[in-house]
Protein backbone atom coordinates (compact mmCIF):
# COMPACT_ATOMS: atom_id res chain seq x y z
CA UNK A 1 0.00 0.00 0.00
CA UNK A 2 1.73 3.23 -0.69
CA UNK A 3 0.86 6.51 1.10
CA UNK A 4 -1.65 7.49 -1.25
CA UNK A 5 -3.78 4.95 -0.10
CA UNK A 6 -4.90 6.76 2.98
CA UNK A 7 -5.18 10.41 2.94
CA UNK A 8 -6.94 10.06 -0.50
CA UNK A 9 -10.32 9.15 1.35
CA UNK A 10 -11.21 5.48 0.33
CA UNK A 11 -14.46 3.78 -0.07
CA UNK A 12 -14.64 3.31 4.19
CA UNK A 13 -14.46 6.95 5.33
CA UNK A 14 -17.79 6.86 6.01
CA UNK A 15 -18.03 3.50 7.82
CA UNK A 16 -18.53 3.61 11.53
CA UNK A 17 -15.04 2.18 12.22
CA UNK A 18 -13.47 5.45 11.14
CA UNK A 19 -14.99 7.50 13.46
CA UNK A 20 -11.64 9.50 14.04
CA UNK A 21 -11.74 12.30 12.03
CA UNK A 22 -9.20 15.06 10.45
CA UNK A 23 -9.74 18.72 12.43
CA UNK A 24 -10.36 20.69 9.46
CA UNK A 25 -7.75 23.59 10.23
CA UNK A 26 -5.17 20.78 10.95
CA UNK A 27 -1.74 21.08 9.29
CA UNK A 28 -2.07 18.29 6.98
CA UNK A 29 -3.51 20.99 4.25
CA UNK A 30 -0.76 23.25 5.21
CA UNK A 31 2.05 21.96 5.36
CA UNK A 32 2.04 18.89 4.10
CA UNK A 33 1.53 20.37 0.33
CA UNK A 34 4.05 22.32 0.83
CA UNK A 35 6.63 19.26 2.31
CA UNK A 36 5.46 17.76 -0.93
CA UNK A 37 5.94 20.34 -3.44
CA UNK A 38 9.84 20.50 -2.18
CA UNK A 39 9.98 16.70 -2.37
CA UNK A 40 8.49 16.62 -5.54
CA UNK A 41 11.30 19.35 -7.00
CA UNK A 42 14.02 17.36 -5.35
CA UNK A 43 13.01 14.40 -6.13
CA UNK A 44 12.97 15.30 -10.16
CA UNK A 45 16.12 17.30 -10.25
CA UNK A 46 18.28 14.76 -8.29
CA UNK A 47 16.44 11.55 -10.16
CA UNK A 48 17.04 12.88 -13.36
CA UNK A 49 20.80 13.84 -12.37
CA UNK A 50 21.41 10.22 -11.98
CA UNK A 51 19.97 9.14 -14.88
CA UNK A 52 21.52 11.01 -17.34
CA UNK A 53 24.81 10.34 -15.36
CA UNK A 54 24.31 6.47 -16.15
CA UNK A 55 23.02 7.11 -19.48
CA UNK A 56 25.90 9.97 -20.66
CA UNK A 57 28.63 7.26 -19.41
CA UNK A 58 31.20 5.99 -21.79
CA UNK A 59 31.21 2.52 -20.23
CA UNK A 60 27.73 0.31 -20.34
CA UNK A 61 26.43 0.12 -16.69
CA UNK A 62 26.99 -2.77 -14.30
CA UNK A 63 24.60 -4.93 -12.91
CA UNK A 64 24.22 -2.72 -9.75
CA UNK A 65 23.89 -0.12 -11.80
CA UNK A 66 20.82 -1.21 -14.04
CA UNK A 67 18.99 -1.96 -10.51
CA UNK A 68 20.05 1.80 -9.22
CA UNK A 69 18.98 2.96 -12.54
CA UNK A 70 15.93 1.15 -12.52
CA UNK A 71 15.51 2.27 -9.00
CA UNK A 72 15.85 6.38 -10.21
CA UNK A 73 13.36 6.09 -13.16
CA UNK A 74 10.87 4.77 -10.58
CA UNK A 75 11.53 7.42 -8.14
CA UNK A 76 11.48 10.04 -10.80
CA UNK A 77 7.76 9.11 -12.14
CA UNK A 78 7.21 9.12 -8.62
CA UNK A 79 7.75 12.05 -7.57
CA UNK A 80 6.89 13.77 -10.73
CA UNK A 81 3.01 12.69 -9.91
CA UNK A 82 3.23 14.20 -6.44
CA UNK A 83 2.38 17.65 -7.25
CA UNK A 84 -1.18 16.43 -7.99
CA UNK A 85 -1.65 15.40 -4.32
CA UNK A 86 -0.40 18.38 -2.95
CA UNK A 87 -2.93 20.05 -4.79
CA UNK A 88 -5.53 17.82 -3.26
CA UNK A 89 -4.75 18.36 0.07
CA UNK A 90 -4.49 22.21 -0.25
CA UNK A 91 -8.18 21.91 -1.91
CA UNK A 92 -9.19 19.89 1.27
CA UNK A 93 -9.42 16.27 -0.50
CA UNK A 94 -11.79 18.05 -3.62
CA UNK A 95 -10.12 16.32 -7.15
CA UNK A 96 -9.87 19.59 -9.45
CA UNK A 97 -8.58 17.07 -12.17
CA UNK A 98 -11.52 14.83 -13.50
CA UNK A 99 -12.01 11.08 -13.87
CA UNK A 100 -8.94 9.79 -16.13
CA UNK A 101 -6.02 11.62 -13.63
CA UNK A 102 -7.88 10.27 -10.99
CA UNK A 103 -6.81 7.22 -12.26
CA UNK A 104 -3.84 7.67 -13.69
CA UNK A 105 -1.64 9.38 -11.25
CA UNK A 106 -2.56 7.16 -8.10
CA UNK A 107 -1.60 3.98 -10.14
CA UNK A 108 0.87 5.93 -11.36
CA UNK A 109 2.34 6.56 -7.61
CA UNK A 110 1.16 2.73 -6.43
CA UNK A 111 3.40 0.96 -9.03
CA UNK A 112 6.39 2.83 -8.96
CA UNK A 113 6.56 2.72 -4.93
CA UNK A 114 6.38 -1.20 -5.96
CA UNK A 115 8.49 -0.91 -8.32
CA UNK A 116 11.06 0.91 -5.93
CA UNK A 117 10.53 -1.47 -3.20
CA UNK A 118 11.40 -4.58 -5.61
CA UNK A 119 14.12 -3.48 -7.57
CA UNK A 120 15.33 -3.32 -4.03
CA UNK A 121 14.52 -6.73 -3.35
CA UNK A 122 16.70 -7.26 -6.72
CA UNK A 123 19.68 -5.36 -5.43
CA UNK A 124 19.84 -7.13 -2.22
CA UNK A 125 19.55 -10.38 -3.87
CA UNK A 126 22.19 -9.42 -6.38
CA UNK A 127 24.51 -7.96 -3.65
CA UNK A 128 23.77 -11.72 -1.56
CA UNK A 129 25.08 -13.39 -5.16
CA UNK A 130 27.98 -11.78 -5.52
CA UNK A 131 29.67 -11.77 -2.08
CA UNK A 132 27.78 -15.00 -0.41
CA UNK A 133 27.41 -17.14 -3.42
CA UNK A 134 30.21 -15.26 -5.86
CA UNK A 135 31.04 -18.49 -7.79
CA UNK A 136 28.29 -20.66 -7.74
CA UNK A 137 25.91 -18.10 -9.19
CA UNK A 138 27.91 -15.52 -11.37
CA UNK A 139 26.23 -16.64 -14.50
CA UNK A 140 23.02 -15.17 -13.00
CA UNK A 141 24.99 -11.70 -12.35
CA UNK A 142 25.11 -10.60 -16.06
CA UNK A 143 23.63 -7.12 -17.53
CA UNK A 144 21.01 -9.23 -19.67
CA UNK A 145 19.52 -10.82 -16.43
CA UNK A 146 19.58 -7.99 -14.80
CA UNK A 147 17.27 -5.83 -17.28
CA UNK A 148 15.20 -9.16 -17.80
CA UNK A 149 14.56 -9.07 -13.73
CA UNK A 150 13.49 -5.41 -14.01
CA UNK A 151 11.15 -5.94 -17.04
CA UNK A 152 9.52 -8.42 -14.97
CA UNK A 153 9.34 -6.33 -11.59
CA UNK A 154 7.65 -3.67 -13.54
CA UNK A 155 5.56 -6.02 -15.49
CA UNK A 156 4.16 -7.73 -11.94
CA UNK A 157 3.93 -4.24 -10.31
CA UNK A 158 1.71 -3.01 -13.20
CA UNK A 159 -0.47 -6.14 -12.89
CA UNK A 160 -0.78 -5.71 -8.90
CA UNK A 161 -1.99 -1.98 -9.36
CA UNK A 162 -4.63 -3.17 -11.61
CA UNK A 163 -7.38 -2.56 -9.60
CA UNK A 164 -6.51 0.91 -8.25
CA UNK A 165 -6.62 1.79 -11.74
CA UNK A 166 -10.29 0.12 -12.56
CA UNK A 167 -11.61 1.15 -8.87
CA UNK A 168 -10.35 4.53 -8.57
CA UNK A 169 -12.92 7.06 -9.73
CA UNK A 170 -14.68 10.71 -9.00
CA UNK A 171 -16.96 10.65 -6.40
CA UNK A 172 -19.48 14.36 -6.49
CA UNK A 173 -20.70 14.82 -3.17
CA UNK A 174 -22.69 17.72 -3.40
CA UNK A 175 -24.19 18.44 0.37
CA UNK A 176 -19.85 19.16 0.92
CA UNK A 177 -19.80 20.55 -2.29
CA UNK A 178 -16.85 18.31 -3.08
CA UNK A 179 -15.28 15.77 -5.82
CA UNK A 180 -13.24 13.42 -4.25
CA UNK A 181 -10.78 10.47 -5.45
CA UNK A 182 -12.13 7.90 -4.09
CA UNK A 183 -11.79 3.68 -4.32
CA UNK A 184 -15.10 2.30 -5.56
CA UNK A 185 -15.23 -1.29 -3.49
CA UNK A 186 -17.08 -1.91 -0.17
CA UNK A 187 -15.12 -1.96 2.81
CA UNK A 188 -14.50 -5.71 3.07
CA UNK A 189 -12.70 -5.91 -0.37
CA UNK A 190 -10.86 -2.58 1.05
CA UNK A 191 -9.87 -4.54 4.09
CA UNK A 192 -8.92 -7.89 1.88
CA UNK A 193 -6.80 -5.68 -0.53
CA UNK A 194 -4.99 -3.36 2.16
CA UNK A 195 -3.99 -6.57 3.89
CA UNK A 196 -2.88 -8.12 0.30
CA UNK A 197 -0.85 -5.01 -0.43
CA UNK A 198 0.72 -5.51 3.10
CA UNK A 199 1.56 -8.64 2.63
CA UNK A 200 2.97 -8.05 -0.89
CA UNK A 201 4.46 -4.67 -0.91
CA UNK A 202 5.75 -4.87 3.09
CA UNK A 203 6.51 -8.52 4.64
CA UNK A 204 7.42 -10.38 1.44
CA UNK A 205 10.40 -7.34 0.76
CA UNK A 206 11.57 -6.84 4.20
CA UNK A 207 11.40 -10.91 4.97
CA UNK A 208 13.81 -10.97 1.76
CA UNK A 209 15.74 -7.71 2.23
CA UNK A 210 16.77 -8.43 5.96
CA UNK A 211 17.61 -11.84 4.94
CA UNK A 212 20.05 -10.83 2.36
CA UNK A 213 21.24 -7.86 4.38
CA UNK A 214 22.42 -9.88 6.99
CA UNK A 215 24.19 -12.56 4.91
CA UNK A 216 25.96 -9.67 3.25
CA UNK A 217 27.12 -8.90 6.71
CA UNK A 218 28.12 -11.86 7.84
CA UNK A 219 30.13 -12.55 4.46
CA UNK A 220 32.20 -8.69 5.00
CA UNK A 221 32.90 -9.63 8.26
CA UNK A 222 34.11 -13.15 7.86
CA UNK A 223 36.36 -11.78 4.80
CA UNK A 224 37.54 -9.26 7.42
CA UNK A 225 38.14 -11.34 10.00
CA UNK A 226 39.82 -13.89 8.13
CA UNK A 227 41.82 -10.83 6.35
CA UNK A 228 40.66 -11.57 2.78
CA UNK A 229 40.10 -8.49 0.98
CA UNK A 230 36.97 -8.46 -1.71
CA UNK A 231 37.50 -7.39 -4.66
CA UNK A 232 37.16 -3.32 -4.78
CA UNK A 233 34.25 -2.60 -7.08
CA UNK A 234 31.92 -5.20 -4.97
CA UNK A 235 33.05 -4.02 -1.45
CA UNK A 236 32.04 -0.33 -2.82
CA UNK A 237 29.03 -1.16 -4.58
CA UNK A 238 27.69 -3.22 -1.44
CA UNK A 239 28.08 -0.18 0.81
CA UNK A 240 25.94 1.87 -1.21
CA UNK A 241 23.34 -0.93 -1.48
CA UNK A 242 23.62 -1.06 2.04
CA UNK A 243 23.14 2.37 2.63
CA UNK A 244 20.09 2.65 0.13
CA UNK A 245 18.50 -0.49 1.87
CA UNK A 246 18.75 1.26 5.05
CA UNK A 247 17.25 4.46 3.74
CA UNK A 248 14.76 2.41 2.45
CA UNK A 249 13.58 0.56 5.97
CA UNK A 250 13.99 4.10 7.71
CA UNK A 251 11.29 5.86 5.59
CA UNK A 252 8.51 3.47 4.68
CA UNK A 253 9.03 0.81 8.14
CA UNK A 254 6.80 3.62 10.05
CA UNK A 255 4.34 3.82 7.30
CA UNK A 256 3.76 0.10 6.93
CA UNK A 257 3.66 -0.47 11.07
CA UNK A 258 0.95 2.27 10.82
CA UNK A 259 -0.64 0.44 8.19
CA UNK A 260 -1.02 -2.46 10.25
CA UNK A 261 -1.99 -1.10 13.62
CA UNK A 262 -5.13 0.92 11.52
CA UNK A 263 -6.05 -2.96 9.86
CA UNK A 264 -5.81 -4.32 13.32
CA UNK A 265 -7.70 -1.58 14.86
CA UNK A 266 -10.76 -1.98 12.10
CA UNK A 267 -10.74 -5.11 12.68
CA UNK A 268 -11.67 -4.51 16.53
CA UNK A 269 -8.09 -6.02 17.72
CA UNK A 270 -6.48 -2.89 19.11
CA UNK A 271 -7.94 0.79 19.81
CA UNK A 272 -8.77 3.00 16.77
CA UNK A 273 -8.18 6.56 17.43
CA UNK A 274 -4.74 6.78 18.88
CA UNK A 275 -3.40 5.08 15.86
CA UNK A 276 -5.19 7.22 13.32
CA UNK A 277 -4.61 10.83 14.57
CA UNK A 278 -1.75 11.13 15.86
CA UNK A 279 1.43 13.59 14.52
CA UNK A 280 3.85 10.40 14.56
CA UNK A 281 1.14 8.27 11.69
CA UNK A 282 0.91 11.60 9.70
CA UNK A 283 4.77 11.53 9.31
CA UNK A 284 4.90 8.41 8.53
CA UNK A 285 2.47 8.18 5.60
CA UNK A 286 3.82 10.72 3.97
CA UNK A 287 8.15 10.31 5.05
CA UNK A 288 8.08 7.21 2.10
CA UNK A 289 8.35 10.13 -0.20
CA UNK A 290 11.29 11.29 0.86
CA UNK A 291 13.26 8.18 0.35
CA UNK A 292 12.88 9.00 -3.57
CA UNK A 293 14.99 11.90 -3.10
CA UNK A 294 17.28 10.31 -0.13
CA UNK A 295 18.29 7.90 -2.85
CA UNK A 296 19.85 9.94 -5.21
CA UNK A 297 22.22 12.07 -2.63
CA UNK A 298 23.32 8.68 -0.82
CA UNK A 299 24.75 7.78 -4.33
CA UNK A 300 26.92 11.10 -4.25
CA UNK A 301 27.93 10.79 -0.97
CA UNK A 302 28.54 7.06 -0.58
CA UNK A 303 28.72 5.83 -3.84
CA UNK A 304 32.43 6.19 -5.19
CA UNK A 305 31.93 4.86 -8.00
CA UNK A 306 29.13 7.01 -9.35
CA UNK A 307 31.16 9.63 -8.05
CA UNK A 308 34.04 8.68 -10.52
CA UNK A 309 31.50 8.11 -12.78
CA UNK A 310 29.88 12.17 -12.40
CA UNK A 311 33.60 13.23 -12.80
CA UNK A 312 33.93 11.21 -15.92
CA UNK A 313 31.16 12.38 -17.67
CA UNK A 314 31.81 15.84 -16.77
CA UNK A 315 35.41 15.30 -18.38
CA UNK A 316 33.39 13.63 -21.21
CA UNK A 317 31.68 16.87 -21.68
CA UNK A 318 34.29 19.08 -21.12
CA UNK A 319 36.19 16.94 -23.88
CA UNK A 320 33.24 17.78 -26.45
CA UNK A 321 33.43 21.01 -25.92
CA UNK A 322 37.01 22.24 -26.15
CA UNK A 323 36.79 19.63 -29.68
CA UNK A 324 34.01 21.63 -30.63
CA UNK A 325 35.39 24.93 -30.21
CA UNK A 326 39.12 23.54 -31.87
CA UNK A 327 36.84 22.46 -34.92
CA UNK A 328 34.98 25.65 -35.34
CA UNK A 329 38.52 27.74 -34.74
CA UNK A 330 40.08 25.77 -37.41
CA UNK A 331 37.27 26.43 -39.76
CA UNK A 332 37.05 29.93 -39.15
CA UNK A 333 40.89 30.34 -39.51
CA UNK A 334 40.24 28.01 -43.03
CA UNK A 335 37.44 30.86 -43.90
CA UNK A 336 39.84 33.50 -43.68
CA UNK A 337 42.76 31.98 -44.97
CA UNK A 338 40.32 31.08 -47.95
CA UNK A 339 39.34 35.51 -47.96
CA UNK A 340 42.74 36.86 -47.62
CA UNK A 341 43.88 34.43 -50.95
CA UNK A 342 40.77 35.38 -52.73
CA UNK A 343 41.45 39.24 -52.24
CA UNK A 344 44.97 38.95 -52.91
CA UNK A 345 44.32 36.95 -56.13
Amino acid sequence: MTPTSIPANSSHENQNNTVCRYDGNDWLFTVIPVYILIISVLGIILNVFVLMVFWLHKKACTVAEIYLSNLAAADLILVSLLPFWAVYLLERYNWPFGEPPCKLVPFSISMNAYCSIYTLVLVSIDRYLALVHPLTHERMRTPFCAKLACAVVWGVCFLLNVPVLIYREVVHRPEKNVSRCALSYSDQTDKAINILNVILNFIIPILIISFCTLKIIQALTNRLRDSYSTEGKEQKATTLILAVLLAFLICWVPFHVFKILDLLSRNNIVGGCEFRLSWFQQIAIFLPFFNSVLNPILYVCVGKNFRKKVKEVFSQMSNRRKSTFSLASTRTNLSRSVKTEDATS
